[in-house]
């Protein structure tokens, strides 16, 4: 499958079209950014272990029941997906305190809470990604009810099955951002990634984070990082 133009360029991603109508190829890229954009810089082969990394928990996920876009692997960086509509919306659970969270309920980082938080941002950079209710959802029109109630149910058992399979590896789901789309005959499926740059992985052992973290507070060793989480999941 080759690469026809290129439809949109994110912070983290590049789309392409191909022959096909109904599938994109999405690139994976090494730029990293944080706090909306405001800190940016590089992780060294941050694309190949982000793409790798995403395809095979979205794997994972398909046997389990979960729709995802994800049709197969091209390359280290490079992967063909089903076209989708986007949910304008970033959906974020919660296990332990962690982030914005802690800040904004004065929760100590690594405070287990009594069971998962589900939030909503509204994706939208020039606004900051607001964090939004289900009224305000539903009053925008970014998604309504029966949709809202899908993406809650899934993102739950998502939080279960990776939570069970990244314990066997000694890795603690903590948090995670997960993005939604509409496929042309309206079925909605998980889209987007599931990496260290959308989920908060820290070792189970040593509390050690395992993610982007280290680069948003110069940690040092993000590259070591992700490797880190590369191995234990792949075994390369």
């Amino acid at each position: 499958m080759e690469k026809g133009e290129m439809v949109y360029e994110g912070k983290a991603k590049k789309v392409f079209r191909t022959g096909d109508p109904n599938l994109f190829i999405v690139s994976y890229k090494d730029d990293a950014t944080a706090f909306n954009g405001a800190k940016k810089g590089t992780i060294r082969g941050k694309g190949q272990i982000n793409n790798r990394v995403t395809n095979h928990l979205m794997r994972l996920l398909e046997s389990k029941g979960i729709p995802t876009h994800f049709v197969r692997e091209l390359s280290d960086t490079d992967t063909l997906v089903k076209k989708v509509s986007i949910v304008p919306l970033e959906v974020i659970v919660r296990n332990i305190a962690a982030g914005s969270l802690s800040k904004r309920l004065g929760l100590g980082e690594g405070e287990k809470l009594a069971f998962p938080v589900l939030e909503y941002c509204y994706k939208n950079d020039e606004l900051g990604d607001p964090l939004v209710n289900e009224y305000h959802i539903r009053a925008l029109g970014l998604a309504g009810r029966e949709d809202l109630e899908l993406i809650a149910d899934y993102s739950f058992k998502i939080n279960s099955i990776l939570g069970e399979y990244l314990e066997s590896v000694h890795i603690s789901l903590i948090d995670f951002k997960l993005e939604f789309g509409k496929l042309p005959s309206g079925d909605l499926v998980l889209a987007d990634e599931i990496s260290p740059d959308t989920c908060r992985f820290w070792d189970t052992r040593t509390g050690e984070k395992l993610d982007k973290d280290r680069f948003r507070r110069d940690m040092g060793g993000v590259e070591d990082a992700y490797g880190e989480v590369q191995r234990r999941l792949l075994g390369e």
